[in-house]
């Protein structure tokens, strides 16, 4: 029998594709051991990743042609879901760039308690550019919660807002090995997320693979995804002439059997919020290059303990730094026997102290 006050709706854009909305299947997963009863409720249909608790798929009750309709309909049947399920709580994991749909969203939530996440560093894609529409739609929110420190300072600094906390993503540390994906090259370094230029910056990463030379030694680099800029990544392979060297694999929702054979991973984004990719890389004990943006790289990475933190947007360091984890041999191992440690702070069940922490301060009231 669930507690009164112990019934949490997660809500998120879909339960696929992205980093944000992984970490709505996690949390779920987390908080439904600690005895709170979960709702998801995702605005576009896509469930690749592994949930626990109910489900409303508002992408898939809502089918009318006409978009204004279809957002009608889902206003709608939201309001309903909270009201017949007796939510109590709130955890908002969705972009939310619109403001007027936002207040709208903050009268269907009501007096419930409510809690909205920050997963990017680009906070208008989460909260309003204009300061006094920010503390007006959030003045009610019970916590504000970032996904790193950096995005915190950066919410306080620019909006002036109090009702703050940071708690990162988890990582589900696992003592098994995953499945060997069979026909990989032998020697390979990995990218595995969203093909998209503008915040991924894949041109950095292939000019640094070029540069560092590491195809004459037999290396291929792997791009594992897709995106709206597949074409543009592609054609970008056959301008720098890597099309022998550079293999672009279709995503996957169960990335780990590459990462774990690959030599190392490498992030080169131009922003982030608490990167999944490169916590997973580390949790399977691959070291990981990435380069020192906005945020979350400078709060996982340890400099030649785990891996390499370099400066961005220089694709001359990125290719010493590839060079580097294939050709010391014992920085490499280093990296690599500290990996999986280094993020244990991260697990499932680190992570859910704080969030329950977080959840029953008020339990009682």
């Amino acid at each position: 029998m669930i507690k009164a006050g112990r019934k949490i709706a997660i809500i998120s854009i879909s339960l696929s594709s992205g980093g944000a909305e992984r970490c709505s299947g996690l949390l779920g997963l987390m908080l439904e051991k600690e005895h709170f009863e979960i709702h998801h409720i995702i605005i576009n249909d896509g469930t690749d990743f592994h949930f626990n608790g109910a489900l409303l798929n508002l992408g898939k009750q809502t089918t009318a042609k006409n978009p204004l309709i279809r957002k009608i309909m889902k206003g709608y049947l939201l309001h309903k879901y909270l009201k017949d399920n007796q939510i109590d709580i709130i955890i908002d994991n969705r972009t939310r760039t619109n403001s007027v749909r936002e207040f709208l969203a903050q009268l269907m939530y009501g007096k419930r308690r409510k809690f909205a996440m920050v997963q990017n560093f680009k906070l208008y894609k989460y909260l309003p550019k204009s300061v006094f529409l920010a503390r007006m739609l959030y003045r009610n929110t019970e916590k504000i919660v970032c996904v790193s420190k950096a995005i915190e300072q950066e919410v306080i600094r620019k909006y002036g807002l109090t009702n703050t906390c940071s708690i990162y993503n988890p990582v589900q540390l696992s003592d098994s090995e995953p499945e060997k994906i069979s026909n990989l090259p032998e020697k390979f370094i990995l990218f595995f997320g969203r093909l998209e230029e503008k915040h991924k910056n894949i041109s950095l990463l292939l000019e640094g693979f070029k540069l560092s030379g590491i195809a004459s030694s037999g290396y291929q680099l792997i791009l594992l995804g897709d995106g709206p800029d597949y074409l543009f990544v592609k054609n970008k392979i056959a301008a720098l002439d890597l099309t022998e060297s550079v293999r672009m694999l279709p995503y996957t929702n169960n990335p780990f059997g590459y990462v774990k054979q690959a030599r190392f991973t490498v992030l080169t984004s131009h922003y982030e919020g608490f990167p999944l990719s490169i916590i997973e890389s580390l949790s399977l004990g691959t070291p990981v290059i990435a380069v020192d943006c906005n945020s979350g790289p400078r709060e996982i990475i340890q400099h030649e303990i785990n891996g390499l933190l370099i400066e961005n947007h220089n694709s001359k360091i990125l290719s010493r730094a590839i060079m580097t984890l294939v050709d010391d041999e014992v920085l490499y191992q280093k990296c690599k026997n500290n990996a999986k440690k280094s993020v244990e702070h991260l697990s499932l069940k680190n992570i859910v102290h704080q969030w329950k922490e977080l959840l029953e301060k008020n339990d009682n009231n």
